[in-house]
Order: C-alpha cells, then sequence, then structure tokens
C-alpha cells in the first residue's frame, strides 16, 4: 500500500498553508473553522457541510443557508485526481471568481484553493483546500522576509494605464460598494484632463486601448476577456472581468489614482 503510513485522518483546526503535516503527493486536505481532514489519492469520498454529525468538515453550523452537506469532494483512485461537486443550494466561489451552483463540478488542481460560501452579503463561510502536488511544495516560512509583487503582474504601458486607471476609478476610490467601470466618454474625458496624457483620447481610441490589454491578457490564458465567452448580453462585463484580473493581481492599485489627481 502506497499511503499505508499516510491514512485517512481528522486535523485540528488551522490553515492548510502552514499547519499540515507532510503528506504523499495526491494527498488533500480540506479545512474549515472547527477543524479538518485529510486524504491520501486513493477512492474516497470526503463531505463538507452544515451537519456536524455527517460530514468529515464542519462548515456552517450555525447559519440554516448552508446545506446539511454542501459540498464533497471525489477521488476514485485511478488517476488521483480530486474533484469538487456543489451538493448544496448556495453557490460555491472560486478564487477566480467562478460560481460553482448546485450540481456543478470541478478538478481541484494542486495548491492552495479557498472556497466561500456566502450566505449574504455580511456573512460568508471559507472552505480551505490544499492538495499536495509533491514532496516539496510545503511552504515555507517568510514572516521576516520583505514584501514581494506577486507572481502575477501585467505590463502595462504608461498610456495604458492611465486609461485603465480612469476605466477602473470607482473600484480604485473605494468608495462605491458596487462600483462599475466608467463609460468610454468618461474615462476619454479623465484621461484628457489628466497632465500624464501624451494625446487627444476618444471614445474609440480609449476603446482600443482597453481591447489590447484584455487580448494581452486572454492570450496568456485569462478567461471572461471575449464577447464570445460572456454571450450576447455582454454590457460592461468585459471591462468588468478585466478590473478585477487588474486590481486582483495588484496589476492596478489606489496608488494610480495619483496619475489623475488634477482630472476631477
Amino acid at each position: 500500500m502506497p499511503y499505508a503510513n499516510f491514512p485517512p485522518q481528522m486535523l485540528p483546526p488551522g490553515s492548510p498553508a502552514d499547519k499540515v503535516p507532510s503528506a504523499p503527493p495526491g494527498t488533500i486536505f480540506v479545512l474549515g473553522p472547527e477543524g479538518g481532514y485529510a486524504v491520501p489519492a486513493t477512492r474516497y469520498t470526503l463531505l463538507f457541510g452544515r451537519d456536524r454529525e455527517d460530514v468529515h468538515v464542519p462548515v456552517g453550523v450555525d447559519d440554516p443557508t448552508v446545506s446539511r452537506r454542501h459540498g464533497v469532494f471525489t477521488c476514485t483512485g485511478a488517476d488521483g485526481d480530486w474533484w469538487l461537486r456543489n451538493t448544496g443550494r448556495l453557490p460555491i466561489e472560486m478564487p477566480d471568481g467562478a460560481l460553482m451552483l448546485a450540481g456543478h463540478k470541478r478538478i481541484i488542481e494542486p495548491g492552495y484553493t479557498p472556497l466561500v460560501i456566502n450566505s449574504s452579503p455580511h456573512r460568508s463561510h471559507l472552505v480551505e483546500v490544499r492538495l499536495v502536488a509533491s514532496e516539496d511544495r510545503r511552504p515555507r516560512s517568510t514572516t521576516t522576509e520583505l514584501t514581494v509583487d506577486p507572481e502575477t503582474v501585467y505590463e502595462l504601458s504608461a498610456q495604458e494605464r492611465l486609461v485603465l486607471t480612469a476605466l477602473a476609478k470607482r473600484y480604485l476610490d473605494g468608495d462605491d460598494g458596487y462600483p462599475l467601470p466608467l463609460t468610454w466618454e468618461e474615462t476619454a474625458r479623465i484621461v484628457n484632463a489628466s497632465p500624464y496624457s501624451s494625446k487627444r483620447w476618444t471614445n474609440r481610441t480609449v476603446a482600443n486601448a482597453v481591447e489590447d490589454v484584455r487580448e494581452r491578457l486572454h492570450r496568456r490564458g485569462i478567461r471572461g476577456l471575449r464577447r464570445e465567452e460572456v454571450g450576447e448580453n455582454v454590457g460592461a462585463t468585459l471591462s468588468v472581468n478585466l478590473i478585477r484580473e487588474l486590481l486582483k493581481t495588484a496589476t492596478l492599485s489606489s496608488q494610480d489614482l495619483a496619475l489623475l489627481i488634477d482630472a476631477d
């Protein structure tokens, strides 16, 4: 038995990033606020949800909007892959913002994956998942090291940064709980008022600059940046998805608002 020395086991409360024991490749760790469970890559079904007596990992035990069995991780043992299926009523939000609805199924990638169940605008439940890729992927402590840039920071020209900062101004201001991108017309007006603008911008040239960035990120594998990927009623969805990606990777930050200091 390749995993005879690492049987399925309960875990105390703690983060998968720094509290889990060493484990063979393919082992999955799933933790909630009351503790968790670890299972090697073997045929297994691991449950999480509100019913503490009927799941491996309790989550949202005092929240009736969380289902008793909200999700299930399964491994057939044949290929070592772990799959997540939403068996609850509420969606499960993935790190990329995608929502797994009831019945949806998705493979779990190696590394750390936080799952969120949003029961209301003011309450969320976190399920932390770590899938071991190899023996040497265990995180090391960096508590005393200098902060470094995220691994994914996209290159923007000075003028692209100016245009995208104006487009995402409501997000960067932080005053709107539900921000939306500015229109092309509003973006062009703010960019033209900036002392850092190198030319006269129009609705068309602003839109073209944003499209150029979307295309570059699409070629990097980022989805949701093309019309055919989001459906017919596209509206502002492409710009929303682009802004979310740039903010999530810290490519844009509130410090970029200094480019617009004289733009209002």
